[in-house]
């Protein structure tokens, strides 16, 4: 997936950039929609854009993974500018909050592709791994140039 705007985005607050979430706050249901696709999607690994702000998850905008990859994935160009806009229009953009994808077998960090191919360094990386269990490991991560660092998922119940 590329960064839709090579530009750097505009700070619209006077003192600077609001801090980054340490924290991802995930409602129950929309981890179990995310599981759900990851287990259809199976042994594919799958992909998706999650809006909100400020480490709120406001919605989970399921994508197309063109690669149909055990090992890789690659966001449909159409379904990434429709959940983009999307999120411009609620007023969260321009980049997503997270990008989700399985790792059907694991491992439960970002791959070396993964880290690779992190075009949103404001994103939260949110990985589902070990999906044909009964319960899935969920990890989320930053990763800026090159560097990656966890951050909690918090669940939610609504």
């Amino acid at each position: 997936m590329k960064r839709a705007s090579s530009s750097p985005p505009t700070d619209p607050s006077p003192t600077g950039p609001s801090p980054e979430p340490e924290v991802l706050i995930l409602r129950r249901h929309d981890l179990e929609a995310i599981i759900a696709q990851a287990r259809a999607e199976y042994p594919n690994e799958a992909c998706g854009l999650l809006g909100g702000r400020e480490g709120r998850v406001e919605r989970v905008y399921p994508t197309r993974n063109v690669l149909n990859s055990p090992v890789r994935y690659r966001v449909a160009e159409e379904d990434l500018l429709a959940a983009l806009l999307d999120m411009e229009a609620r007023g969260w953009g321009p980049d997503p909050l997270g990008i989700y994808h399985s790792h059907p077998h694991g491992p439960e960090t970002p791959s070396a592709t993964d880290v690779a191919e992190s075009f949103y360094p404001d994103s939260i990386y949110l990985i589902i791994s070990h999906v044909a269990r009964e319960k899935p490991v969920v990890r989320a991560f930053r990763i800026v140039g090159g560097q990656v660092r966890e951050i909690t998922v918090q669940i939610a119940p609504a």
